[in-house]
């Protein structure tokens, strides 16, 4: 593979500086994208999801206070919707993703990106 990696992720996050630590060490060439500063539009989510092949509600942190306060695991929201709530509400979007490519993986565990390499 040569595509260039590009990591979305939030500085802050363990699993994002774990993801980032193995992609150093590793050697690859790849690009941080901080969502926070650059957020993902609604298309560019849908695109990312579908590299992923997971159902949307994967993609969703579940467990975040936001979604527990909006009740999202109560809802019976449709696809754009959660979209465009995550893409509104950026700490809705399990972290890190890693994309090559058509490729992409979510690094829960950060191990997860060695299937891109």
């Amino acid at each position: 593979m040569s595509d260039k990696l590009v990591v979305y992720q939030k500085p802050t996050c363990s699993k994002c500086r774990a993801t980032l630590a193995l992609l150093k060490d590793s050697g690859a060439e790849f690009d941080a994208i901080n969502y926070y500063e650059t957020p993902l539009s609604a298309n560019g989510l849908r695109e990312l999801i579908g590299k992923l092949g997971v159902p949307v509600r994967d993609v969703l942190r579940a467990d975040e206070p936001l979604a527990q306060s909006l009740k999202l695991d109560e809802r019976n929201l449709s696809d754009d919707e959660l979209i465009s709530l995550m893409a509104e509400n950026p700490d809705l979007i399990q972290r890190p993703i890693v994309v090559r490519g058509n490729e992409a993986v979510l690094c829960r565990p950060p191990q997860n990106v060695m299937k891109l390499l």
